[in-house]
C-alpha cells in the first residue's frame, strides 16, 4: 500500500474515532465511498446477504456494522487497511441523524429547490453541521425523533435532493474519495446537528394512511383551506412584517393546487398590497408560486 494511502487510512480513523465520541455510530469506507468491507455471505445463498444484519458475527454487513465502540472501530478498520474515509449511520440514536444531500450532478439547482420548498411549507433550515463534498455539493445534518424512521430516498422531496435515513449513512468529514475530501464547511464543526423542522419532517416520513381532511393545515394551523378562496386571503391579509412574502407564496400555492389560482390573482395582490408589498413584489411571488406547483403564471 502507497504511503498516501496508509496516512488517509490513519487519518479516516482519527475522524471515525472522533465522531464516534460524539454518538455517532462509523463503519469504514473505500475510495468509492461504498462499505470498505465486502459481505461475508457473497458466495452463499442470494437471500442470506439480505437476511443477515451481523447476526453471524462477521464484518460486511454495510451500515449493519456501525459502531460507537472505539475497539470495535479499530478492528473494523484494522479489517480494512485500504480505507480512506468512514461513513456515518443515519437513523440511530441518541442523535437519530438524518442527511440532507444537496447535490450537484443535475441540472437542477438544488439549494434553490430547497428554499422554494422552505418558503412553500413555512419552514427554516436552523444552523447546523454542513459537510461540503468534492463535487461542490453539501450534506446538511439533521437530528428526528426517536419515534419516527425516516426513509431514504433520492429525488422525492426534489431533483438533485437525496434523503439519507434509517439504514442509511452519511461520508464523514475527512474522508478522501477518489474525487478529493470531504470537509466541514467553515463556522459549523462546533455545532450539534440541528432538530428536523417539523414541517420538513411531514415531507420526508411516508404519507399518512388516507383520512378525513381536518380544519387547518400542517406547519400553518392558522390557514384554513377554503375552495373559494377567503380563507387564503385572510391568511395574506393577517400577515406581520417579515411573513408577508412567505404568506402570500404558501396562499398562492394552495389557490393554484385547488383549481383557483387564475381566478383569486386580483384579490391576493389587492390583500398583499394591503399588507405593504409592492405590486410587483407581488406578482412575482404569486408567479414563483405558480411555476412550483407546475402552473404557468
Amino acid at each position: 500500500m502507497a504511503t498516501t494511502d496508509r496516512q488517509a487510512t490513519t487519518l479516516a480513523l482519527a475522524h471515525a474515532l472522533s465522531a464516534a465520541e460524539r454518538g455517532l455510530a462509523v463503519i469504514p469506507l473505500s475510495r468509492t465511498k461504498l462499505p470498505a468491507l465486502r459481505s461475508p455471505h457473497r458466495a452463499g445463498p442470494p437471500a442470506e446477504p439480505l437476511s443477515c444484519h451481523g447476526e453471524c458475527g462477521r464484518f460486511g454487513h454495510g451500515v449493519y456494522d456501525a459502531s460507537t465502540d472505539p475497539a470495535r472501530i479499530r478492528d473494523l478498520f484494522a479489517a480494512a487497511p485500504w480505507a480512506t474515509g468512514y461513513g456515518i449511520a443515519c437513523g440511530l440514536p441518541p442523535h437519530h441523524l438524518v442527511g440532507v444531500d444537496l447535490d450537484t450532478k443535475s441540472e437542477t439547482d438544488s439549494s434553490a429547490a430547497l428554499r422554494e420548498l422552505a418558503l412553500r411549507h413555512l419552514f427554516t433550515i436552523p444552523p447546523t453541521v454542513v459537510v461540503l463534498t468534492p463535487s461542490g455539493g453539501r450534506h446538511l445534518w439533521l437530528t428526528g425523533p426517536p419515534d419516527s424512521v425516516v426513509p431514504n430516498s433520492a429525488g422525492r422531496l426534489a431533483p438533485g435532493i437525496d434523503i439519507r435515513g434509517a439504514g442509511g449513512y452519511l461520508v464523514g468529514p475527512g474522508s478522501r474519495t477518489r474525487h478529493g475530501v470531504y470537509t466541514t464547511a467553515p463556522g459549523t464543526s462546533h455545532l450539534a446537528p440541528a432538530p428536523c423542522p417539523p414541517a420538513l419532517l411531514r415531507l420526508l416520513l411516508p404519507p399518512p394512511r388516507p383520512h378525513r381532511p381536518t380544519p387547518g393545515t400542517p406547519g400553518t394551523p392558522d390557514a384554513p383551506e377554503a375552495p373559494d378562496g377567503r380563507g387564503l386571503i385572510h391568511f395574506v391579509l393577517a400577515a406581520h412584517e417579515g411573513q408577508r412574502n412567505t404568506r402570500l407564496f404558501w396562499a398562492a400555492c394552495r389557490a393554484y393546487e385547488n383549481g383557483i389560482g387564475p381566478a383569486l390573482l386580483g384579490p391576493l395582490l389587492e390583500a398583499a398590497q394591503a399588507t405593504g408589498l409592492t405590486e410587483r413584489e407581488a406578482r412575482t411571488t404569486i408567479a414563483s408560486a405558480a411555476r412550483m406547483t407546475g402552473h404557468r403564471p
